[in-house]
């Protein structure tokens, strides 16, 4: 039978222990694996691995032995519980061996449960955990978590207490992250709020959030645009003793600004224009850029990317000799003076 999207987060936290078996197949290595690993839990519980409860296989292994899964899903172990055994990265070429295990299955045997890449409509493996009447079948693709997949995420570790602006920002967080990041954000939240009883905000999501590498870039270009050029000197030498290369300064003030311009310039507005971006940008580095936006306008904004684009070209002209850092820093102060002006 097929999982349907809706269905399978549900399915995959409290999964029904008489089905026969489950394939879990699509493109995403990493959703594959978060997927599988949340099923098999919660069929056998956190002592089932230590009580051997489980056994895994991966595809070369059942290649070698093609009886292997057969044998599984009928051994018995010395403890009590459900048994689960499991088929790794399963291909067409293992068909066989997997059908022959599905269709010998019977009440009181393990569980089948296989994952495997992007399988078409038509294939075998696919076409058989969907027409049986016993076991299920569920794609997982790279769209971004649900509102529901999140919610899920959230009860996992214990966090109920979520505003609605704190849900606004890790739906956008899980957009930008892969599966795995979102995931040790969430369990890195929980921690952050253990005995705390007050609603998540954005700024224990800002505070649990993977650290930008580019936060000391971060770091000057807020100075600029917010027209604080007197800091601009020590945290320019930072970056240069970091070793940032001058391109890459340029390169990234370009894109800040380019950022605001198109949120200063949307027909709705600064606020809808930041609501737009891609990747989305959330908590207070949402609200700070807002304010920044509504603060220079599309107008002034343009000559700062006039200004930026014109240094861009000094540092790659080949007949340049002045220091790169000095180009840079020279028109991220004139930017500052030019926040500055009203």
């Amino acid at each position: 039978m097929k999982l349907s999207p809706r269905d399978a987060p549900r399915y995959f936290s409290r999964p029904e222990p008489g089905r026969a078996g489950l394939l879990i197949y699509g493109p995403d290595a990493m959703r594959i694996a978060l997927k599988r690993q949340e099923v098999i839990a919660a069929l056998i519980g956190p002592t089932g691995e230590e009580e051997m409860r489980l056994t895994r296989m991966s595809a070369g292994d059942l290649r070698k032995d093609p009886a292997l899964l057969l044998d599984a899903i009928k051994a018995q172990g010395f403890f009590p519980g459900p048994r689960v055994a499991f088929v790794e990265e399963a291909t067409e070429v293992l068909s066989a061996p997997i059908l022959a295990a599905l269709a010998d299955w019977a009440e009181g045997d393990a569980q089948i449960i296989v994952s495997a890449n992007q399988l078409k409509a038509t294939s075998k493996l696919r076409k058989a955990f969907e027409g049986h009447p016993n076991a299920y079948a569920v794609g997982i693709y790279d769209d971004p978590p649900s509102r529901a997949d999140i919610e899920a995420s959230l009860a996992k570790v214990g966090l109920s207490n979520v505003g609605s602006g704190a849900m606004t920002d890790l739906t956008a967080l899980a957009q930008d992250l892969d599966p795995g990041d979102f995931r040790q954000t969430m369990e890195k939240l929980a921690l952050y709020k253990i005995d705390d009883d007050t609603p998540v905000t954005a700024d224990d999501i800002t505070a649990c959030a993977p650290a930008s590498t580019e936060a000391d870039l971060d770091d000057v270009l807020n100075i600029v645009a917010e027209g604080r050029s007197p800091e601009i000197g020590p945290v320019m030498r930072r970056l240069k003793a970091q070793g940032t290369q001058p391109v890459t300064l340029c390169i990234g003030a370009t894109r800040h600004f380019r950022a605001l311009y198109t949120a200063a310039s949307d027909p709705g507005g600064a606020a809808q224009g930041i609501g737009r971006m891609r990747p989305p940008i959330f908590g207070p580095r949402r609200d700070r850029m807002l304010r920044q936006a509504q603060g220079w306008g599309a107008p002034k904004l343009e000559q700062a990317l006039t200004i930026l684009t014109d240094t861009d070209l000094q540092l790659r002209s080949a007949g340049q000799r002045a220091p790169g850092m000095a180009l840079v820093e020279r028109a991220l102060i004139r930017l500052a003076m030019l926040a500055a002006m009203r």
